[in-house]
């Protein structure tokens, strides 16, 4: 279940937030060879172009997914009163109080 502020993004807008960067990703990966073509770049560098983009968007959109379904997962529960062998809470803590002298 996703956090309150993101479900009513979610809800607001009906759309992904993730996919939606992909949409626009691949919108740019065929929008810019169009342009580069249109200003004189030849279709053999507008298409290495393309190509880059799409390997960057693909990257983008894999990471994109791996960090939301981190995102989805419950934070795992931590207990504080666990004390390890010795009897230490914190590394290089001491039992007892103040030595003098």
């Amino acid at each position: 279940m996703p956090p309150e502020g993101r479900r009513e993004a979610t809800q607001a807008y009906g759309t992904d937030t993730a996919s939606d960067v992909v949409r626009w990703a691949a919108f740019c990966c065929v929008l810019v060879p169009v342009v580069l073509v249109g200003y004189g770049i030849s279709l053999a560098g507008a298409m290495g172009a393309a190509l880059g983009l799409a390997a960057v968007t693909g990257v983008c959109r894999v990471l994109l997914r791996q960090s939301e379904r981190g995102a989805a997962r419950p934070a795992p529960v931590r207990s504080c009163g666990h004390r390890g062998s010795r009897g230490r809470t914190v590394p290089g803590a001491r039992k007892g109080g103040r030595r003098t002298g």
